[in-house]
C-alpha cells in the first residue's frame, strides 16, 4: 500500500488503515479454530477447584495393591526365562534400581492419585536415569529424555511424580541428607512449572524448539552440573558404533566382521534366528523417511547378535545388527522388542480409554518423536517372527549422568534440569497454557509433589526390602552383579 492508498500489488484504492471485510474460510481439520472461545490459562486454573494443587501430596495405597514380589513376577511374564534372574538381580541392587524396573507397580499406585485429566504424550518411565545425551544428525550432542518403552497418551502428573520420587531415591543412594533429597524433588517441580509458564508465553513455533541445550544450564541455574556434563559429553562423543564394533567383533575370512560371545550380555545366535532378524530390516526401511534410504543402501548386513539391555527391559528380546560400509566402517542398529506399555491397564483403571495400538514398535517410535526436539534419524520399527520391535542406532554417542552418583550440591541442579526437560517434552502434545494455568506461580504444587516424592520413596524402599528378602529365602531367583 502506498501513501496514496493504492496497493502496489493489486492497484486497489483504499486507506492504509482499512482492514476490509473478514474473510470466512472453512474450518480445516488438524488446525486450531481461528477465534477459539475461552482462555486456556483460565481453563487450567479452573481445574484447581476440582483438584487442588495441594492434593498431589496424596498417596493412598489400597488393598488391591499387589505385594512387590508378586508385581515383579507378573511383569516378568513373557520374558525369556533364562534372563529373568538377571533382571531380578539388577532390581534387587538398590531401591532406586527397584523403582527403575517397576513402572507397572508405580502406575498402579498413580492410578489412585488425584489427576487433572489433562493428557499429554508421556514417557511413562520418566525416572531420573532416563535422561541423557545422544548424537544428532550433524554430530552435535542433545540432552533429553531417552527411553520410551512405556510411552502412552496419559496424565502429565504421572511422569512428574515418577521423576521426583526417583530423585529422592537417587539422592538417598548418593548419601545426601533428607533435606537435600526433598529439595531436589521440590526444585524439579518448580523448574517444570516455570518452564511450562515460559513455553505458554512464547509463539508456538518458538516454544516447540525452546530451551536450546547450551542455554539449559543457565535456564535452570544448574551451574554446579557443568563439570559433570562436560565429562559425560566427552565420554559420549567416543561412545560410537565404531568403538563398540572394535571391542565386540572379529574379522571373518571374507573380509567382513562378526560378533564374538561375551556371555551373558552379548551372545551369537543360531543362523535361522539371525536370518529372521536380518530379513525384518526390509519392513524396517519402509518405516523411515525416504531421504534416509540411500544411507542404509550403502551398508551391508554382516551379522546379528543378542544383547541384554537395561533394567526394566532385561528378558525382552534385543538384537544388535552389524552393518559395514564400503570401507569396512561399522554402523550398528539395535532391534529391540516392543512390549505393550505397562501403563495401559492402569490408565483404564483411572478412567481413561485404552489407546488403540496397531504395532507396539510404532507406538514407541511415534511417542519418542512427539516428545523429543531431535530424534535419531534411523528410528523405525519392524516385526520379527510375529513380535513387534523398535529399531534405532546403537551407541549413537549416548551418554548419561548417574543421578545416584551425584554430590549433594548437584542433585538439586540435576532435578531442575530434568524438570525443565520434562516440561518441554510434554508441551509438544499438551497445550502449555492449560498446564501452566493449573500449576500457577506459587510453590503450592512444588510442596505437594515433594511430599509425595518422599512418601513414595519410603514405599519403594519397603518394596525393595521385600524383594531382597524373597531373593534371600529363594522365593525368586536372582543373578547378582550382572
Amino acid at each position: 500500500m502506498t501513501e496514496s492508498g493504492v496497493s502496489v500489488e493489486t492497484g486497489v484504492r483504499g486507506t492504509v488503515s482499512d482492514t476490509g471485510p473478514v474473510r470466512r474460510l472453512p474450518r480445516v481439520p488438524g488446525f486450531a479454530e481461528r477465534s477459539a472461545a475461552g482462555s486456556p490459562k483460565q481453563e487450567g486454573k479452573a481445574l484447581r477447584d476440582g483438584v487442588p494443587r495441594s492434593a498431589h501430596a496424596t498417596l493412598d495405597l489400597d488393598a488391591s495393591r499387589p505385594d512387590a514380589v508378586s508385581a515383579v513376577e507378573a511383569s516378568s511374564h513373557g520374558r525369556i526365562p533364562g534372563l529373568k534372574p538377571i533382571r531380578i538381580g539388577r532390581m534387587a541392587a538398590t531401591p532406586f534400581a527397584f523403582l527403575r524396573g517397576a513402572a507397572g507397580l508405580m502406575a498402579h499406585d498413580l492410578a489412585r492419585t488425584p489427576m487433572t485429566r489433562i493428557r499429554a504424550q508421556i514417557c511413562g518411565d520418566a525416572h531420573a536415569a532416563n535422561f541423557g545425551l545422544y548424537g544428532d544428525a550433524r554430530g552435535g550432542l542433545v540432552i533429553d529424555l531417552n527411553d520410551f518403552d512405556e510411552t502412552v497418551h496419559g496424565p502429565w502428573e504421572w511422569d512428574l511424580k515418577r521423576l521426583v520420587a526417583s530423585l529422592v531415591l537417587a539422592g538417598r543412594e548418593a548419601g545426601a541428607d533428607e533435606d537435600t533429597c526433598r529439595a531436589a524433588a521440590h526444585g524439579a517441580v518448580g523448574a517444570y512449572r516455570r518452564t511450562m509458564r515460559l513455553l505458554a508465553r512464547l509463539p508456538v513455533l518458538d516454544a516447540w524448539n525452546a530451551i536450546a541445550d547450551e542455554e539449559l544450564v543457565s535456564h535452570t541455574d544448574a551451574h554446579d552440573l557443568i563439570g559433570t556434563l562436560e565429562r559425560v559429553s566427552e565420554k559420549a562423543r567416543a561412545n560410537t558404533s565404531g568403538r563398540f564394533a572394535a571391542k565386540s567383533t572379529e574379522p571373518t575370512e571374507d573380509g567382513g566382521r562378526r560378533f564374538v560371545d561375551a556371555s551373558p550380555v552379548l551372545r551369537r545366535v543360531p543362523d535361522a534366528e539371525a536370518a529372521a532378524v536380518a530379513a525384518s530390516l526390509e519392513e524396517y526401511v519402509t518405516t523411515l523417511s525416504e531421504d534416509r534410504l540411500p544411507l542404509l543402501a550403502r551398508h551391508a548386513v554382516h551379522d546379528v547378535a543378542f544383547r541384554v539391555v537395561g533394567t526394566g527391559s532385561v528378558g525382552t528380546r534385543s538384537y544388535v545388527v552389524l552393518l559395514l560400509d564400503h570401507r569396512g566402517e561399522p554402523l550398528v542398529l539395535q532391534v529391540k522388542e516392543a512390549r505393550a506399555s505397562a501403563l495401559v491397564p492402569h490408565l483404564v483403571t483411572a478412567g481413561f480409554e485404552a489407546p488403540p495400538v496397531d504395532h507396539e514398535g510404532r507406538r514407541v517410535v511415534l511417542g519418542q518423536k512427539r516428545m523429543q526436539v531431535v530424534s535419531d534419524i534411523l528410528l523405525g520399527w519392524t516385526t520379527v517372527e510375529g513380535r513387534p520391535y523398535q529399531v534405532r542406532q546403537f551407541r549413537n554417542r549416548k551418554g548419561s549422568v548417574d543421578p545416584a552418583a551425584l554430590s549433594a550440591d548437584q542433585i538439586d541442579d540435576y532435578g531442575r534440569m530434568t524438570g525443565a526437560l520434562l516440561a518441554r517434552a510434554h508441551a509438544h502434545s499438551a497445550d502449555p497454557r492449560v498446564i501452566a494455568g493449573y500449576c500457577g506461580k506459587s510453590e503450592e504444587l512444588d510442596e505437594a509433589m515433594a511430599a509425595f516424592a518422599v512418601a513414595y520413596a519410603d514405599r519403594t524402599e519397603a518394596d525393595h526390602a521385600d524383594l531382597v528378602a524373597a531373593v534371600r529365602v529363594g522365593r525368586v531367583a536372582a543373578e547378582l552383579g550382572v
